[in-house]
C-alpha cells in the first residue's frame, strides 16, 4: 500500500482511506502497520464470515493484474530500478485505457 499525499508536495493526506484485505492478511502486525499509516484496516478475521462485497473488489484488482501481465516486460521484471519499472507500469496502464476508449468509440 502506498502512503501518497492527496495533493503533490503539500503533505495533506486523503481522509477516509481503508486497506482492504482477505483472511491471508489477518495479523496484528499488519493491522498495526495500517493504523500507523492512518489507514483503516478492513480485513476479515480467520474463522469469521467474509466481508460483504469483498469479492467484487477483489475481482477488479485481479483483472487489473491480469491486464498488466499481458505486457511481458511487466510479467517478468528485469529492471533493477524501481522508477523504471514504475514508468513501464504507467505506460501499460495508459495503453490499456487508450485501447478501452478506442474500443468503446467504435
Amino acid at each position: 500500500m502506498h502512503n501518497r499525499p492527496d495533493r503533490a508536495g503539500t503533505g495533506h493526506q486523503r481522509a477516509g482511506r481503508a486497506g482492504v484485505g482477505d483472511k491471508g492478511y489477518d495479523s496484528n502486525p499488519n493491522r498495526a502497520e495500517l493504523r500507523h499509516r492512518r489507514i483503516l484496516p478492513v480485513i476479515s478475521r480467520k474463522g469469521a464470515p467474509n466481508i460483504q462485497g469483498l469479492g467484487k473488489l477483489r475481482y477488479v484488482v485481479e483483472q487489473t493484474f491480469a491486464l498488466l501481465h499481458r505486457f511481458k516486460r511487466l510479467a517478468v521484471r528485469r529492471e533493477r530500478r524501481t522508477g523504471l519499472h514504475d514508468a513501464f507500469v504507467f505506460l501499460a496502464c495508459g495503453l490499456i485505457c487508450w485501447r478501452r476508449l478506442k474500443k468503446a468509440r467504435s
